[in-house]
């Protein structure tokens, strides 16, 4: 959760005046108008001068820190809690209950963020189950003994890597409703990647390619990141895959 004590407003602040500095030690091109301290100068409607334009973009940084938990707090309470610490007035709780306030909150909003994750990962797994229940009845997809599915794009000649093989790999990765989450091709070069030190479905299916292959790979979640997934993908989603296989990296062996 972010927070927003008192150091919000002064790295706000700080941030501010840094960039203010930076911007102060660039070159300024004056050849135009012979003028630099106009061309400093800001018309913005609405916030006629400094000192309305920087309080302006304060109260930007600060929205944006509390944009998460806006259904949580009451504008018009932050606003007058606001003016008393700036105006050096008596706040109406002590540092010390502001403290265990804020723990509390934080376990409040830990407990929600759980609750939604555990609430996605029960959707996203039946849905992914209902795909590859249908995906696993189409002409050549197959389905083996740990639930991964695949599909023959092209049938290399080359060997096939073993598990403690390295691969070197063009890969695209998506999410069931099409959402492309990862490219090799569009960061434009192949990945190397270790056989042992990648998901299950991973490791699996690519020992069922020969060198110079592209197959196509529908993962059940208990074969790739389960309910601990990045943001980028979310609890308990089926990937799938289209993965050539251009050459196996063998291990090295240690040097005496």
């Amino acid at each position: 959760m972010k927070s927003f004590a008192r150091t919000t407003l002064l790295a706000s602040a700080m941030m501010l005046a840094l960039s203010a500095c930076n911007a102060q030690q660039k070159p300024v091109d004056v050849s135009a108008t012979g003028a630099a301290a106009d061309s400093s100068k800001k018309d913005i409607a609405g916030l006629a001068n400094e000192k309305e334009q920087v309080s302006y973009t304060i109260g930007m940084a600060m929205g944006k820190q509390l944009a998460d938990i806006k259904d949580e707090v009451n504008l018009d309470t932050v606003l007058k809690a606001l003016k008393t610490e700036m105006s050096g007035g008596k706040a109406l709780i002590s540092d010390e209950q502001a403290q265990q306030i804020m723990q509390e909150f934080g376990q409040k909003m830990q407990a929600k963020q759980i609750a939604k994750m555990m609430e996605a990962a029960k959707a996203n797994e039946a849905k992914g189950e209902k795909f590859l229940a249908e995906n696993g009845k189409k002409a050549g997809v197959v389905t083996t003994a740990s639930g991964l599915q695949y599909q023959v794009l092209t049938e290399g000649k080359g060997a096939k890597p073993g598990a403690e093989d390295g691969v070197k790999v063009n890969y695209k990765g998506s999410l069931i409703d099409g959402t492309e989450f990862d490219s090799s091709y569009k960061r434009g070069e192949p990945a190397v990647l270790p056989l042992n030190g990648v998901i299950p479905g991973w490791s699996e299916g690519l020992q069922l390619m020969p060198v110079g292959s592209k197959f196509k790979f529908w993962i059940p979640a208990k074969l790739a990141y389960g309910e601990q997934a990045p943001p980028v993908i979310g609890p308990n989603q089926m990937l799938e895959f289209e993965v050539e296989l251009l050459e196996i990296v063998k291990k090295k062996p240690a040097s005496n």
